[in-house]
């Protein structure tokens, strides 16, 4: 699957001037005919602490993982190409996801929505799943925030 993100960061240089100090992906995971993604950013803490300068995307196994760390965020690009999709799951999140290019459909127990470019869903940490019925490649990005389990409040 071919498919070209920059990821930049911007943060504080060494003369606190706002400047690009990372450039380039981290932890980017595919299986090919199924998904390409690159985690963009992860946090461990909320609030979130912008005075850690190490970028949490990078920790081990967090890349293939859906869940973010404990009271974290991940964001993410999720590429989804024709014919394949994710089966119906849930996870401990708010997910906020914006189709980019293509088109997707979403899934849940009793619906089932078509997103295109532009279009955004919030998913409160119930079931969903993803088909691209579509000939083109469906990029998604947005972020899966750690958030109190369905029926723990």
């Amino acid at each position: 699957m071919a498919i070209h993100v920059n990821r930049f960061v911007v943060g504080a240089d060494a003369q606190n001037r706002s400047a690009v100090v990372q450039h380039g992906l981290t932890n980017v995971q595919s299986r090919e005919g199924f998904y390409w993604s690159a985690t963009l950013w992860a946090t461990a803490e909320c609030p979130v602490d912008n005075t850690i300068a190490a970028d949490r995307s990078q920790t081990p196994g967090l890349g293939a993982s859906l869940q973010p760390l404990p009271n974290g965020l991940l964001c993410r690009a999720l590429e989804i190409p024709p014919g394949a999709g994710f089966p119906m799951h849930h996870t401990d999140t708010l997910d906020c996801l914006t189709c980019v290019r293509g088109e997707i459909y979403l899934v849940t127990d009793t619906d089932e929505v078509r997103m295109q470019p532009g279009d955004t869903v919030i998913i409160r940490g119930v079931n969903h799943a993803w088909s691209n019925r579509s000939s083109e490649p469906c990029l998604l990005v947005g972020t899966n925030t750690d958030a109190t389990p369905l029926g723990n409040s």
